[in-house]
């Protein structure tokens, strides 16, 4: 059976994560998005895709200790990156600098931690060099989102670290997506975790799987103030232009990652503007949809409020994608340690339509 794609086809057995785009459910091993970004930080999550349990204490303390062991640059992976071209983006600097990375011991657990560790360091390290910035050195004060933050922009913000540990809470694991089906194939053949993060973040870097979120930027741009909702809805409807961040390829009801993100916004001591406006403009795009076509059902995925806090954090949005690589980087490394525990090489047929 001939299925472009491989769409529909299920090619691995997984207990990472359970996904139910009609009834809008996302679960890590078993447990829902929504109690996990709740109750967990990013490192007791990551601990858990890889071990299948939350750790005690003590073992908590030790996955710490070794993110933050791992969190500097390699001298060589700095040089590699310092002699890349300014014009290579972000997504190609990641990819090289990564697949440069030596892994020293044979445990994958560890290897996994390392490359965890290391991504954010180099997203950062590029960004703030290829815009002639200072460069800081992490700090062991800090937790991972937290030294990610500092290193990126030089300050902590308790709001701006919540905001984004939660957003990448919820997207460190997806299912068999591009990425991660890239990682899968590439460790199947018993290659090394190196190079099966290297080919899923080549995948991650095409506009159709790991594109930013860039359209919803534009569009909070353009409204800028609540006065202007509606006026633009109405006009980008009326020219048959799509609403960005409305409506998911999986999800046919509430994404549960928006929900569940929305409500750690809520929570907040201080709703930023820009993140208040997205609030309003969500409340305001449904009120009019529902109006013109009131059986129709459309609703705000996680890239809506991914870009609004993105833009509230005043990050550029040529990291977008860098940033979420930095949280999937999880996912991958849990499926490549899945698929070596219990390989087949991926080997589909192809169908000869030539003369």
């Amino acid at each position: 059976m001939y299925k472009p794609g491989l769409k529909g086809i299920k090619a691995v057995e997984t207990e990472l994560s359970y996904i139910d785009g009609g009834q809008g459910i996302l679960s890590y091993r078993g447990l829902l998005i929504d109690d996990i970004v709740k109750k967990y930080s990013f490192e007791e999550v990551a601990f858990y895709l890889l071990h299948g349990e939350f750790p005690e204490q003590n073992g908590l303390n030790d996955f710490c200790a070794k993110l933050t062991e791992y969190r500097e640059i390699p001298n060589h992976v700095k040089w590699i990156i310092d002699s890349l071209p300014a014009s290579h983006s972000i997504m190609d600097v990641l990819r090289t600098a990564i697949s440069s990375v030596t892994l020293a011991s044979s445990d994958k657990t560890d290897h996994a931690m390392k490359l965890i560790s290391i991504m954010p360091s180099i997203v950062a390290y590029r960004y703030r060099q290829i815009n002639n910035k200072s460069i800081f050195k992490s700090r062991n004060d800090l937790n991972h989102i937290e030294n990610f933050l500092y290193k990126l922009t030089g300050n902590i913000n308790q709001n701006h670290a919540k905001m984004l540990e939660a957003y990448m809470i919820m997207t460190m694991e997806h299912g068999l997506n591009a990425s991660t089906f890239s990682a899968r194939v590439t460790i199947s053949t018993e290659s090394d975790m190196v190079s099966a993060i290297t080919s899923a973040i080549g995948t991650m870097k095409g506009p159709l799987h790991g594109g930013a979120p860039s359209g919803v930027i534009e569009l909070l741009n353009e409204i800028q103030t609540e006065d202007k909702i509606s006026e633009i809805i109405h006009k980008k409807l009326q020219n048959k232009e799509r609403i960005m961040g409305f409506g998911h390829r999986v999800y046919k009801t509430l994404d549960p990652r928006a929900t569940a993100l929305k409500e750690i916004i809520l929570q907040l001591d201080e709703i930023p503007d820009w993140v208040n406006l997205a609030l309003k403009t969500e409340i305001e795009t449904i009120k009019i949809l529902q109006s013109l076509k009131p059986d129709q059902k459309l609703y705000t995925n996680v890239e809506y409020y991914a870009a609004a806090i993105m833009k509230s954090l005043e990050i550029d949005p040529e990291l977008f994608t860098a940033i979420f690589s930095s949280s999937r980087i999880v996912g991958w490394c849990a499926h490549t340690i899945e698929q070596s525990n219990n390989n087949t090489i991926f080997r589909p047929t192809a169908k000869y339509i030539g003369v």
